[in-house]
C-alpha cells in the first residue's frame, strides 16, 4: 500500500509539481486546494494509435480474459494454417494433370470420424475456460465491498457513493482544449472522474435515468448495461492506482459518442481523504474523534480531583 501511495503521488507530481506537497498529505478532494487529478500514464488504461490488440489489463478478470484471448488466437492460427496446408496439398496432388482419371471414392469412414470428433474436441476445449470466464465475470461481490453507483444520463454520467454518505459526482466530457491542457486524451477526458480505491473489491452498480446506457472500461475488462428502472451490479477490482478510460457502449442518442468514462483508482488512504473532502463519510473516521473525548474528560477530572499544592 505504501508503494502504491508513492506511485500515485509521483503521478500527481508529474501533473502539477506545485500541488505535490498538498497531495502527499492525502488531501485529495475535488474542490479542495490539495486535489489534482492524477496524470494518466501514456498507453495505460487508454487506447493507443495503431493498436491491433486488446488493451493491457489491470484487473484479475482482465488477466483471465486476456489469457483466454491469446490462447484462442493461437488456436485460430493453428487451425487456419492446417486448413491452408490441406488446401494446397489437395490442389497439388489431386489436380487434373496429376489425376487424368478422377477418383470415384464415395466416402471414407476414418476421415468422417476424424473431421467430426476433432472439431468437437476443439470446441469443448474452448467451452470449458469460456464458461469459467463467464462465471468469474458475474461473481457476487463480497459483503465488505465498497458500493459505487453509476447512473447514465443523456449524455453524461453521475457517480454516487452510498457507503460514503451518498454524495454524487457529475461527470461531463472536457473540450479538446481543456483535455490538451490537462494532458489527457481528447473525447475521453472528463471534468470529474469516478474516483475509486485500488486493491479492494468494489460493488459497481449501474442504472439509467432516461434510456439504456452501458458502462464499459476496456482496460479493466468491465462492461455492464445501465437500464432505466433496473439496478445491475458486478464486482470490480482494480490492481493498481492509475487512470482508466472507457465510454458508453450502448447507442443512447445523438451525443452517445460524447459521454466518456474516466476511472481514477487511488490508494485506500487517499481515497478516504478524497471522500471526506467531498463532504462524505468514512467508516471508523466518526468513531475516532469521539473516542478521544472520554480520555480528555478523564484527564480533566483527575486534574480537578488532585489536591492543590501548598503555597510557598
Amino acid at each position: 500500500m505504501a508503494q502504491d501511495a508513492a506511485d500515485a503521488t509521483a503521478q500527481i507530481e508529474q501533473a502539477d509539481p506545485a500541488a505535490a506537497a498538498d497531495a502527499s498529505s492525502a488531501d485529495v478532494g475535488p474542490g479542495s486546494g490539495g486535489y489534482t487529478p492524477m496524470k494518466p500514464t501514456e498507453g495505460k488504461g487508454m487506447p493507443v494509435a495503431k493498436g491491433i490488440d486488446v488493451q493491457p489489463q489491470y484487473s484479475p478478470i482482465g488477466h483471465q480474459a486476456n489469457a483466454l484471448h491469446i490462447g484462442l488466437v493461437w488456436v485460430m492460427a493453428i487451425i487456419s494454417i492446417f486448413v491452408l496446408a490441406l488446401f494446397v496439398w489437395v490442389i497439388l496432388k489431386f489436380n487434373k494433370r496429376a489425376n487424368p482419371v478422377p477418383s470415384k471414392t464415395s466416402h471414407n469412414t476414418l476421415i468422417e470420424v476424424v473431421w467430426t470428433v476433432v472439431p468437437a474436441l476443439v470446441l469443448l476445449g474452448i467451452a470449458i475456460p469460456s464458461i469459467g470466464l463467464l462465471s468469474a465475470q458475474y461473481k457476487t461481490p463480497p459483503k465488505d465491498a465498497i458500493t459505487i453507483k453509476a447512473t447514465g444520463y443523456q449524455w453524461y454520467w453521475g457517480y454516487s457513493y452510498p457507503d460514503n454518505g451518498d454524495f454524487e459526482v457529475v461527470s461531463n466530457m472536457l473540450t479538446k482544449e481543456e483535455a490538451d491542457a490537462r494532458g489527457e486524451p481528447h473525447q475521453l477526458a472528463v471534468d470529474n472522474r469516478m474516483v475509486v480505491p485500488a486493491g479492494v473489491p468494489i460493488r459497481l452498480q449501474t442504472t439509467a435515468a432516461d434510456v439504456i446506457h452501458s458502462f464499459a472500461v476496456p482496460s479493466l475488462w468491465f462492461k455492464l448495461d445501465a437500464v432505466p428502472g433496473r439496478l445491475n451490479e458486478k464486482l470490480l477490482f482494480i490492481d493498481e492506482p492509475g487512470v482508466y478510460y472507457g465510454q458508453c457502449s450502448e447507442l443512447c442518442g445523438a451525443r452517445h459518442g460524447y459521454m466518456p468514462i474516466a476511472v481514477e483508482a487511488l490508494p485506500m488512504d487517499q481515497y478516504n481523504a478524497w471522500v471526506l473532502a467531498q463532504g462524505g463519510t468514512v467508516a471508523g473516521a466518526e468513531d475516532a474523534a469521539p473516542a478521544a473525548a472520554p480520555a480528555e474528560d478523564a484527564a480533566g477530572a483527575e486534574a480537578e480531583a488532585a489536591p492543590a499544592a501548598p503555597a510557598a
